[in-house]
């Protein structure tokens, strides 16, 4: 049967075209400024219909992107084959395994929620609208980071849609060598149907969130430099940077403020965790203070993540120290009185994730300390004031630069030495050797690109 043929057995609706009533909305993700323009969309309800996609894009030589939530979009199709994943979104949790499967297109909120009635929790992230597939293959810096690692450091098993249109389950008994590169460089060497996932025993945390004005912004910056020399690692925390417009959705203590937002995740008990964060309560006022226990399914309160969509450009240093002159540099390039102030957050690391998980993968730069994001809001791509923000903040911080996460390269071209910068220079020649071996047609490389290997490489 040929590609085209197996295209044409998909339900009405399943394969769209510029033109179609629902090509628009089929190709718009949560990322606004940024969308994709492809030749053809097809929306998956499986794994066959995945498959088929790949198979009729190869056959033609037509790039391949994928899409769930469009969280993380880094590179807009132009022409080719998107793959619409959100009709995927099964869950089965198996509680005696602590694992679940999840598949291609879910979010993290039904993961957070389906894990939940066994006690469990999945090492999701920040907001429950993100795709989880997406960004466990990108790395994965949750909730509970410090105390188990990355999220790619937890995967079983992957279903994994190949180039030649093979699917093939991956696990460190079975192709060992792409399922390193997978948990880390996913979207570069297929198309990730589904996953196994470990899931841990918790239920509950001690978590939320301080608030300080501007005018503490720099003592906050200070205090969280020296606190976070010290804590535990069952403790996960950041703070973020944020310009809050002056809307009426927004809490009215903040709106219209500069504000330094301090977020808590411990897993430990309550009494403990108020005396971890007294030395934050003791900075001064704050504008709001959430702390309080709350159950995991409530976790994405603690950095209350926008949930509109919305246009965004971000880009990201891991540090390997918090260098006294990283807060006045942030502060004078994108703080409040800045030409384009940004959305900044700074990541505690650390603990386990500066560990070797138990099966090795390809998530990089371990031995980072902080990672330091920059987000502007953006109209769409080009050349602009808020797209060079958070660059030129990046570029002032190359000296305590290791690299660069992928999970947070928001909204960028993908240049190839900005990829490189995401990988350990050793594991990035591995990578590229996978991906002469796999895709040597570079069939999917609508993402953070590694082009394959040359002979000379």
């Amino acid at each position: 049967m040929t590609s085209q043929n197996t295209l044409d057995e998909l339900r009405a609706g399943s394969v769209l075209r510029p033109g179609d009533t629902d090509y628009d909305e089929a190709r718009t993700g949560f990322q606004a400024a940024y969308r994709h323009r492809p030749a053809l969309i097809v929306r998956a309800d499986g794994m066959a219909d995945v498959r088929a996609a790949v198979q009729h894009a190869a056959a033609r030589g037509l790039p391949v992107a994928v899409q769930s939530s469009g969280h993380g979009l880094a590179v807009a199709a132009e022409g080719g084959v998107l793959i619409d994943t959100r009709r995927m979104s099964e869950v089965r949790v198996d509680a005696g395994q602590r694992t679940a499967w999840i598949s291609a297109g879910t979010p993290w909120g039904r993961v957070i929620d389906e894990a939940a009635r066994f006690g469990l929790a999945p090492l999701s992230g920040s907001s429950p609208g993100v795709g989880a597939v997406g960004y466990t293959l990108g790395g994965g810096l949750g909730v509970l980071a410090r105390e188990y690692g990355y999220a790619a450091d937890h995967v079983r098993a992957v279903e994994l849609v190949t180039a030649d249109g093979s699917v093939r389950r991956l696990s460190s008994a079975a192709d060992p060598d792409l399922f390193w590169a997978v948990r880390g460089a996913g979207a570069n060497f297929g198309v990730a149907t589904g996953l196994e996932i470990e899931l841990v025993p918790v239920a509950r945390l001690y978590g939320g969130g301080l608030y300080f004005d501007t005018d503490q912004v720099p003592a906050v910056l200070a205090a969280f430099r020296e606190w976070t020399a010290s804590v535990p690692e069952e403790l996960t925390s950041s703070v973020a940077l944020i310009p809050y417009p002056d809307l009426p959705m927004l809490p009215e203590p903040l709106r219209g403020r500069y504000a330094a937002h301090v977020r808590i995740a411990y897993t430990g008990l309550v009494e403990a965790g108020e005396r971890l964060v007294a030395p934050l309560r003791a900075i001064g006022p704050r504008l709001m203070d959430t702390l309080g226990e709350l159950p995991y399914t409530a976790s994405g309160s603690i950095y209350n993540d926008p949930a509109q969509p919305h246009g965004f450009y971000g880009t990201n240093a891991m540090l390997r120290e918090l260098a006294e002159p990283v807060a006045g540099l942030t502060l004078d390039l994108v703080g409040p009185d800045a030409p384009v102030p940004c959305v900044v957050q700074l990541n505690h690391l650390g603990g386990a994730l500066a560990r070797p998980p138990a099966t090795p993968n390809a998530v990089g730069h371990r031995d980072a300390a902080y990672l330091l994001r920059a987000l502007a809001v953006v109209d769409g791509p080009g050349p602009s004031p808020a797209h060079a923000a958070p660059t030129r903040l990046t570029e002032a911080l190359a000296p305590w630069t290791l690299g660069r996460s992928p999970n947070f390269v928001l909204g960028e071209e993908s240049i190839p030495d900005q990829v490189r910068n995401c990988f350990d220079a050793d594991d990035y020649r591995r990578l590229a050797r996978l991906k002469a071996a796999h895709d040597p047609a570079n069939l999917f490389r609508l993402n953070q690109n590694i082009p394959p290997a040359t002979a000379s490489d």
